[in-house]
C-alpha cells in the first residue's frame, strides 16, 4: 500500500461519538475541521431504500436530485443505480453502524415493520444487524441506554487485509489521523480513530476487500470546515483528487472526491450541515 506521510494542518476525536442535538444536525467541525458528513446509497430502488432509512428512525431531505434521510450525526443520500450493485460485505467498508437507548423496543419495532434483520447474537443481545431491502447494505445497531435521542451515527466499519507483510489495520489508522486529524484509540478489542460525529473503526479481514466505488455504498463523506483550503493543502501534500475541489452554488455546496489507500471512496463537503 502507499503510504502518506504527511500533515494536513488540521487542528487537534472515542468509542461512543459526541452527543448530537435532536434536531439531527450533523456534528461541530470544531477545532479539527472535519465532521462525519453523509454515506451514499445507489440503490436500484430508491423508493424502497428511502422507505427503509425512515423506518429504521431518519427523517427526509432533499439534496438536488438526491432523496436523502436525515439522522442525528449523518445524512443517507440515495441516488438510482443504472445497474445492480455488490453489496458492503466483501467491501472495505463492511458495514455501519448507529446507537438506540433501547435494544428490545427497536427490534420489535422493526420486527413488526417487516425489516430485515440477522438472527440475535447470544453473545450480544445489546447488538442488532439490520439489512436494507435489496439485503446489500448492512447496518450495526447497538445499545447506549444513556443517550436522549430515538437512534444517533456512530460509525464506519473498516475491513482491510494485510498486504506486503504490512500491518493494515495500523497503516489505515494512521493514514486517517495523519489525513483528517481523526484521534487514533480502541472500540472493544477493535483499533479506532474518532471525528466529531463518528468512530472510525478498523478491523483485519483475512481475505481481501475492494474498494466501495460502485457498489451499493459507494462512498462516504465528511463535512469540511474551509474546504477550498483544506483540498489546497492536501493537494500540495500529494493527495491525489478525483475531483478536484468544485463549488455547487445550485445545491448551496462545496465538494471534492479522494479515494483512501484501501479503496473506500471519499466525497468531501462543505455546507451538508445547513440541510
Amino acid at each position: 500500500m502507499k503510504k502518506m506521510s504527511w500533515m494536513l494542518g488540521v487542528v487537534g476525536l472515542m468509542a461512543i461519538a459526541p452527543a448530537i442535538p435532536a434536531s439531527a444536525q450533523l456534528a461541530d467541525p470544531g477545532s479539527v475541521g472535519v465532521a462525519m458528513g453523509h454515506v451514499h446509497i445507489a440503490a436500484q430502488d430508491v423508493d424502497a431504500a428511502k422507505k427503509f432509512w425512515l423506518t429504521v428512525g431518519g427523517t427526509p431531505v432533499k439534496l438536488g436530485a438526491n432523496e436523502g434521510v436525515k439522522f442525528p450525526g449523518v445524512l443517507i443520500l440515495i441516488r438510482k443505480a443504472m445497474d445492480p450493485t455488490a453489496g458492503t460485505v466483501g467491501s472495505v467498508v463492511n458495514h455501519i453502524g448507529f446507537l438506540v437507548p433501547d435494544i428490545p423496543a427497536a427490534r420489535a419495532k422493526w420486527q413488526s415493520a417487516g425489516l430485515i434483520m440477522e438472527p440475535p447474537n447470544p453473545n450480544n443481545p445489546k447488538q442488532i444487524y439490520l439489512h436494507s431491502p435489496d439485503d446489500r447494505v448492512r447496518v450495526e445497531i447497538l445499545e447506549d441506554a444513556m443517550q436522549t435521542v430515538p437512534i444517533k451515527f456512530h460509525h464506519v466499519h473498516f475491513f482491510v487485509a494485510d498486504a506486503g507483510g504490512k500491518d493494515s489495520v495500523a497503516a489505515i489508522q494512521s493514514w486517517y489521523a495523519k489525513t483528517f486529524g481523526a484521534k487514533p484509540g480502541k472500540r472493544g478489542q477493535f483499533e479506532a480513530a474518532d471525528l466529531p460525529g463518528v468512530n472510525l473503526t478498523f478491523a483485519k479481514s483475512d481475505t481481501p476487500t475492494v474498494g466501495t466505488k460502485g457498489r451499493e455504498l459507494d462512498h462516504i463523506g465528511f463535512e469540511i470546515k474551509d474546504l477550498q483550503a483544506f483540498c489546497k493543502k492536501a493537494e500540495a501534500a500529494g493527495i491525489k483528487f478525483d475531483m478536484p475541489y468544485t463549488p455547487r452554488p445550485d445545491l448551496g455546496i462545496s465538494l471534492a472526491f479522494i479515494t483512501d489507500p484501501w479503496g473506500t471512496y471519499i466525497e468531501l463537503n462543505e455546507g451538508l450541515s445547513k440541510l
